[in-house]
């Protein structure tokens, strides 16, 4: 299954051109790797309304299976993505989150303090990712697998619990 993936990098200084953001990129192109279409690619800055108001407007548009956000999870007083996904999802998928937390301990203690959040708005799932390429990527691998899966599920694709049933 090919998905449409729209990449969100949530950044004051490279909305303002100070700081080249290198996880969008990135990103974009593990997401190319994968075989999958990059429909929208965007920096925007730190601004919980401006946050909101893109992720609901690009989930909203049906144009997108998966959109990824990559920066503001963590612990500083302008890292506003989880408040702001957490306003605009309708169900929450902390499974997705709960994996990725618990691959990165492995890697860093660090991890403990990801605030990222995923979930789902209409018929698209939007999964926070930390800031930094290392760590996005490595959060990327986590639950790349099963974002194909996810999707059908989410779109209600009779093919979804193909291999899932026990034969009798």
């Amino acid at each position: 299954m090919k998905l449409r993936v729209a990449v969100l990098t949530i950044s004051d200084r490279s909305s303002r051109g100070e700081r080249e953001d290198l996880s969008g990129p990135a990103l974009v192109d593990r997401v190319e790797a994968a075989g999958w279409e990059v429909g929208r690619v965007d920096i925007i800055p730190d601004d919980l309304q401006i946050i909101q108001a893109t992720l609901s407007l690009w989930a909203d548009s049906a144009a997108f299976d998966v959109i990824l956000t990559t920066g503001g999870t963590g612990f500083a007083p302008r890292d506003l993505t989880p408040e702001a996904t957490n306003a605009v999802i309708e169900r929450y998928a902390p499974g997705l989150v709960e994996a990725m937390r618990a691959k990165s301990l492995t890697i860093t203690p660090h991890a403990m303090l990801s605030r990222a959040v995923a979930g789902i708005r209409k018929r698209s799932i939007i999964i926070n990712l930390p800031g930094s390429p290392k760590a996005a990527l490595e959060n990327l691998e986590v639950v790349l697998s099963v974002l194909p899966h996810a999707v059908r599920l989410l779109i209600d694709d009779p093919r979804a619990e193909d291999g899932h049933r026990m034969s009798v």
